[in-house]
């Protein structure tokens, strides 16, 4: 069932990039009102009677419909305080508040996603600098992956090749008070993953990431390519599953294919439309703006039922 004008806030910081462009063009192709709103220039009131969000020169979005998050990483906190007080007020959020900060929790996303029998590489997790030949030893020696637990798009993520090397890159992380996770190195992946873009519980897009040559991160952001590929029926369960565990309406899960099978690598809540979109060639921007319309709609009809 589709709902026409609705009024939808774009909550994101680059109104330029592809993502943004694509998600206001699918809206108002559907008959829907779009505006883009810079996080940095939202600002609330916290109020018993009169709550509110405002946005820079004093425009009120008390009466917008639905909200897309689309979050970089640095806006993580404040994103997901505004976005608490847009769902207190009732409007729709399409990825909620509580969904994004545990995705962007990537220790705390791994443990929800072991938690519902999914398997990811074998990976550590530790603190102080004596424990770093045990941490090594944990996901079965060098080479390994050691990733800030901060970092995205493939920064952030450094393979060490040698057990030495391991040391020196995680003791000098940890000098500097960074968080960081050690992981096993999947070889036989030689450099591929797959990105699956789950929308409201379904796969609607997936691809194959090779990362460049010399480089073992797959991430388009670090010179990667897309190609298209055919998912089987088990990455396919894998990805809505990890989506469903982070709770995510929108998710970009990210898998690998190991000798053990596939392995979940990390569920992203503001997963980027151009390569898939470009790759696919499939409208997964009006898809997301589907599960909008579908969602209010439900509520529509709950609301009306309710009130007889």
């Amino acid at each position: 069932m589709r709902t026409t004008g609705l009024k939808i806030g774009l909550l994101a910081s680059n109104p330029s990039l592809y993502s943004n462009r694509r998600i206001i063009e699918a809206a108002e192709s559907r008959g829907h009102e779009i505006q883009f709103f810079n996080i940095k220039n939202c600002y609330m009131k916290l109020d018993a009677t009169r709550p509110e969000i405002h946005y820079r020169g004093g425009l009120v979005l008390n009466e917008l419909d639905a909200v897309i998050p689309r979050i970089r990483p640095s806006m993580t906190f404040y994103a997901c305080t505004l976005l608490r007080q847009f769902e207190s007020l009732g409007i729709y959020c399409l990825n909620n508040s509580d969904a994004i900060a545990q995705s962007r929790d990537k220790l705390r996303a791994l443990q929800l996603l072991l938690d519902n029998g999914l398997d990811i590489p074998t990976t550590g997790f530790a603190n102080s600098p004596l424990d770093t030949g045990d941490l090594i030893n944990m996901v079965g020696g060098a080479p390994l992956i050691i990733k800030l637990l901060e970092g995205t798009q493939g920064k952030g993520v450094v393979l060490a090749e040698t057990r030495k090397a391991a040391e020196s890159v995680i003791n000098a992380f940890k000098s500097l008070n960074a968080n960081i996770l050690v992981q096993e190195f999947i070889k036989e992946s030689s450099g591929k993953d797959l990105r699956c873009f789950v929308v409201d519980g379904k796969v609607v897009a997936s691809i194959q990431r090779v990362a460049a040559p010399g480089e073992f991160r797959a991430n388009i952001h670090q010179g990667g390519r897309a190609e298209l590929i055919k998912i089987t029926p088990e990455e396919r369960r894998i990805a809505i599953k990890a989506a469903k565990a982070m709770e995510l309406k929108v998710a970009g899960v990210d898998l690998i294919r190991s000798n053990k099978g596939p392995l979940l690598l990390e569920v992203n809540s503001s997963p980027g439309l151009e390569g898939i979109e470009t790759a696919t060639n499939e409208d997964i921007a009006a898809k997301m703006i589907m599960a909008i319309e579908k969602q209010l709609a439900g509520r529509r009809k709950a609301d009306a039922t309710s009130a007889k």
